[in-house]
């Protein structure tokens, strides 16, 4: 990167769809979705694209990065042709939902996109590259494998876009990624960079895939949404998993994610839900793609109301009705923070975000209070039998709060009722 980044200014007011130089049939299929308001990252980010620029935008999840980059990339490639566009994504389900919303906003025109990802054959994908395709959503590794297969070819591409860029670092892609960008066309390439944090490595890497970008930043870079409230809970190592039975009881929630820190840890505390009568389902890395795909498909049909998971959740994934996330076990990285109660408080909805904290997490919540800017408010559930601990000694009690629609016993509001 040769020139200074030049950095755009938030926007107070987002403009209509209709005034962004969307094409009409792109334009159709946003205002059939009820769409009418572009997001702040969208307005910045849309006529930038349609102007040929390269862009490195940071954005709190759940403010629409996908249609930022979707909708102009629909509008620019007009019809087929050879595979001009491609989607790097971290992990499979967001591969998913991101072909599926180009499947949505390209409905009314004739191009053809496809998805690549491990996890299941061959046959498929191959089918489809054989007949063409205009854009191609992909994770790095399976990628790979079709490049070394010669199935496709990123000569033509001219359109790139690394999606959750800091997850991408996070997983130890990024050498994969600069094989993959190695191969695609060098000249004339629009490439674009999206994250929901700004983290120091993701300007290097900017570096050498973008080209005198312009950097939009909606919040900074590290802001949590608003929408969102936050409540830490001290208890006793041994007393977690009752402390969260008893939070289950006490909150007014329609669907509920709890993080775990590893995958074994994510098995052993749905068995335990299980077993007190909380229908789950899970969701990690060694899930099989087919038990990967039946979760994500109950949580989001409201059949299960609980879903536990790995940080493999945290990144990208769109579920508009998600009431609370529980951190389980508290983020060793503070970026993954931000990620996790992303998930709920989506598009200006109201949201809870619970951690459980024990002695040994000191260091990662002080961390995460920096990283956010806020000192997150220490809560002691009431009627719940606390065995002693140093730091319950630092948790005062709560004074009574105006109520908002949730007549239990908690102690913060964090039942708040939904319509």
């Amino acid at each position: 990167m040769n020139e200074e980044i030049e950095i755009l200014p938030e926007l107070e007011e987002s403009e209509d769809f209709s005034n962004l130089g969307l094409s009409e049939e792109v334009l159709r299929a946003v205002l059939e979705k009820g769409y009418e308001k572009p997001s702040p990252v969208q307005a910045q980010a849309i006529p930038l694209v349609l102007k040929g620029r390269d862009i490195i935008a940071a954005s709190q999840t759940g403010t629409g990065k996908t249609a930022a980059f979707a909708l102009p990339i629909l509008t620019l490639l007009k019809q087929n042709g050879p595979l001009r566009c491609l989607i790097l994504e971290p992990t499979r389900e967001l591969a998913q939902q991101v072909e599926k919303a180009f499947h949505v906003y390209g409905k009314y025109t004739d191009l053809k996109t496809t998805l690549l990802h491990g996890g299941v054959g061959y046959g498929k994908q191959c089918d489809d590259l054989k007949q063409g395709v205009d854009i191609v959503v992909a994770t790095p590794g399976r990628l790979l494998d079709h490049l070394g297969r010669r199935t496709l070819s990123l000569e033509q591409v001219n359109f790139l876009v690394l999606d959750e860029a800091d997850r991408m670092l996070d997983m130890g892609f990024m050498p994969d990624v600069r094989r993959i960008i190695g191969q695609c066309a060098k000249k004339r390439r629009r490439s674009m960079l999206f994250s929901a944090t700004l983290v120091p490595e993701i300007e290097s890497v900017a570096a050498w895939v973008l080209h005198n970008p312009f950097r939009i930043a909606i919040g900074g870079g590290t802001a949590t949404a608003e929408t969102v409230t936050h409540a830490i809970y001290p208890v006793d190592e041994r007393q977690k998993f009752d402390l969260l039975v008893a939070i289950l009881k006490e909150i007014d929630y329609r669907s509920v994610i709890i993080f775990c820190r590893t995958k074994n840890g994510a098995d052993i505390i749905a068995r335990w839900l299980e077993n007190t009568d909380h229908k789950t389902a899970i969701l990690h890395s060694d899930r099989s793609q087919k038990e990967r795909d039946k979760a994500m498909e109950g949580f989001k049909s409201g059949k299960v109301e609980i879903l536990v998971a790995t940080d493999i959740v945290s990144r990208g994934i769109d579920i508009m009705e998600v009431s609370h996330v529980i951190n389980y076990d508290i983020p060793q990285h503070r970026e993954d923070y931000v990620h996790r109660i992303g998930r709920t408080g989506r598009m200006n909805n109201e949201g809870d975000a619970v951690t459980l904290f024990t002695a040994s997490d000191q260091d990662f919540l002080k961390n995460i209070e920096k990283f956010i800017g806020q000192k997150i408010e220490r809560i002691k559930l009431d009627d719940f039998d606390y065995k002693w601990t140093p730091i319950l000694e630092e948790v005062k009690p709560q004074p009574k709060r105006r109520n908002r629609g949730f007549s239990g016993a908690i102690s913060m509001n964090l039942g708040r009722k939904r319509r």
